[in-house]
């Protein structure tokens, strides 16, 4: 299907929009074999569905004549969130446009009585969030009874938002003989029965295969210790600058925290949860639209239906439950054609868990360290450069204050404090933990023997049950014992991993103080924390056995291979 193939009024509106040809899922929507079918679409977010279902309904809409007319609505377009069905309808007001469309858009949050009066003059497409349209199905305002498509976008995430009820009350107040178009990005069985009541013989189309990973985003893993997860953020942020960036959590409560630390930090931050009132994301989102905020906490039921045309990149501060969500959430990026970057945020400890996520979907995704406050540097230099060497128009009143500049410093002093300025504007980076180093708490010497230090003539052992059948890293265990037992990697001695187990050593100064603390701490991270008075068992042959660790020396028995299974 090609443009030209298309209703002379859609195809003018789409050429003077600016596209070239249709999208997979566009093209299959308007082929022939679809033409006044039902429709059963898989279609990831970002592939250019809203243009597909506003093509699909044309049949419906269009005659021979253009438009019909009359009070009652023709077409209706549900969606899961104001935002979503706000942009819906934007979109179906530029491609009705040439067809002189009425288009009525019922959401929460708006004055009801103004949609009642829209929907009283007539309209032809209606678009609306679930709650909304069914008040006014009860009160009257709206009615259905001249109906020939109904379309549900995003029918799953109406479904996961316990939108059922509102769903089934609006389809059975339409006419038997209505065309019905599902799209949702998976069809999970929910999906699959909703459809068998409501659709009739339905097309079933699936353009993930083709669209799956989308192939304007390009997909990242930083692998981190997980207590460096706000400072890897950080980082991230500094390193791409991006226009606009969104950094999903998982909890209102975790939106909250990393909101207020980057507010802290210098960042133009804001932040959207299901603490906050729809005036509150109104605000958020207007600041991000006009610039005044280039980055969003949110969580994935705040970000459903959210459009920022200028959105460049996305961060999985804590990783999503499973490739689908991955998927919505990353599809807020790479749209229309732009450019994106996904960033998943993964502990040490679950990369095979990350890996297993991308493989089901068939997502490639390139494996990396986290940037270093060096490679920001690095990086800000680069674009401090390109913009002072970039060609610009100076009028005359730059030039006399440069000139008068110039009286009382050298170039090099202005252009020093130019870069000192542009430095000082943007927030600093973070200092990581270091790509497998060890812990501080010796050098080791040859042989593996690490040299003495002064404060662990006197020690304890204690374990944590996690070994290298978990895939035990001291990456991660040594910022886990600081974290749980409230002391510095200073404090922490030997560190020996065995299959299930591993042995590590506390001076017995600390040790009291660092058994208060686990007493207090709840681990997030698996693994119980108890004393060893044993210490490590070294009897017996060992394949490629070494001479003893001394404090200080980490060793552990067999390379680091990935995250704890089940952890």
């Amino acid at each position: 299907m090609t443009l030209s193939e298309l209703p002379p009024l859609l195809s003018d509106a789409l050429a003077a929009r600016g596209y070239e040809a249709l999208t997979p899922v566009q093209t299959a929507v308007a082929a022939t074999d679809a033409v006044g079918r039902d429709l059963l679409v898989s279609a990831q977010t970002g592939s250019g569905k809203t243009v597909a279902f506003g093509l699909a309904i044309g049949n419906q809409l269009l005659g021979e004549h253009g438009l019909t007319h009359g009070i009652a609505p023709q077409a209706l377009v549900i969606a899961p969130t104001r935002e979503l069905a706000l942009q819906v309808s934007r979109e179906l007001m530029w491609l009705y446009a040439k067809a002189g469309a009425r288009i009525a858009t019922c959401v929460g949050g708006m004055d009801a009585s103004k949609e009642r009066r829209s929907l009283s003059h007539g309209a032809h497409i209606v678009v609306g969030t679930p709650g909304r349209l069914r008040d006014h199905l009860e009160r009257g305002a709206l009615d259905l009874s001249a109906l020939k498509v109904a379309v549900l976008d995003e029918a799953d995430e109406m479904l996961d938002m316990g939108f059922r009820e509102d769903l089934e009350e609006i389809l059975d107040a339409t006419p038997n003989e209505r065309r019905t178009l599902l799209f949702s990005a998976t069809i999970p069985k929910p999906i699959v029965a909703l459809a068998k009541r409501y659709q009739r013989d339905a097309l079933r189309i699936s353009t993930v295969g083709e669209d799956r990973g989308h192939g304007d985003i390009a997909y990242q893993c930083v692998t981190i210790a997980p207590s460096d997860t706000e400072n890897v953020v950080v980082n991230m942020l500094r390193l791409h600058e991006a226009e606009t960036a969104i950094l999903f959590c998982a909890t209102r409560d975790n939106v909250r925290h990393l909101h207020a630390s980057l507010i802290d930090r210098g960042f133009s931050a804001v932040a959207l949860s299901g603490e906050h009132s729809q005036n509150e994301r109104n605000a958020a989102l207007q600041a991000l639209r006009d610039g005044r905020a280039r980055v969003c906490v949110a969580t994935d039921v705040a970000a459903r239906g959210i459009d920022l045309p200028n959105l460049t990149l996305v961060v999985h501060v804590e990783l999503p439950r499973d490739a689908e969500a991955l998927q919505h959430r990353s599809g807020r990026t790479g749209r229309a054609g732009r450019k994106g970057t996904a960033v998943l945020i993964v502990p040490y400890q679950r990369r095979r868990m990350v890996e297993r996520m991308l493989a089901g979907a068939k997502i490639a995704a390139e494996w990396t360290d986290p940037p270093t406050a060096d490679d920001i540097r690095a990086k800000d230099r680069e674009r401090l450069l390109a913009t002072l060497l970039a060609p610009v128009e100076i009028d005359d009143d730059d030039r006399a204050l440069g000139a008068k500049l110039l009286e009382t410093k050298s170039a090099e002093d202005i252009a020093a404090l130019l870069v000192r300025a542009h430095r000082a504007a943007m927030p600093q980076p973070e200092e990581l933990i270091e790509r497998g180093a060890t812990p501080p708490a010796g050098k080791a010497g040859p042989g593996g023997t690490a040299n003495h230090r002064a404060g662990f003539d006197d020690v304890l052992w204690f374990k944590i049950d996690i070994g290298r059948r978990q895939n035990a890293d001291p990456r991660w265990i040594l910022p886990l014992l600081c974290r749980r037992g409230h002391i510095t990697k200073q404090e922490i001695g030997a560190i020996r991993i065995g299959p299930n187990e591993t042995f590590f050593q506390i001076p017995r100064g600390v040790a009291g103080k660092f058994q208060d603390a686990l007493k207090r701490t709840v681990s997030e991270d698996g693994g119980e924390i108890v004393p060893a008075p044993q210490g490590p068992s070294d009897t017996g042959p060992r394949r490629g056995a070494q001479p003893p660790a001394h404090r200080g020396a980490v060793r552990p028995t067999k390379p680091h291979r990935g995250p704890p299974r089940g952890r």
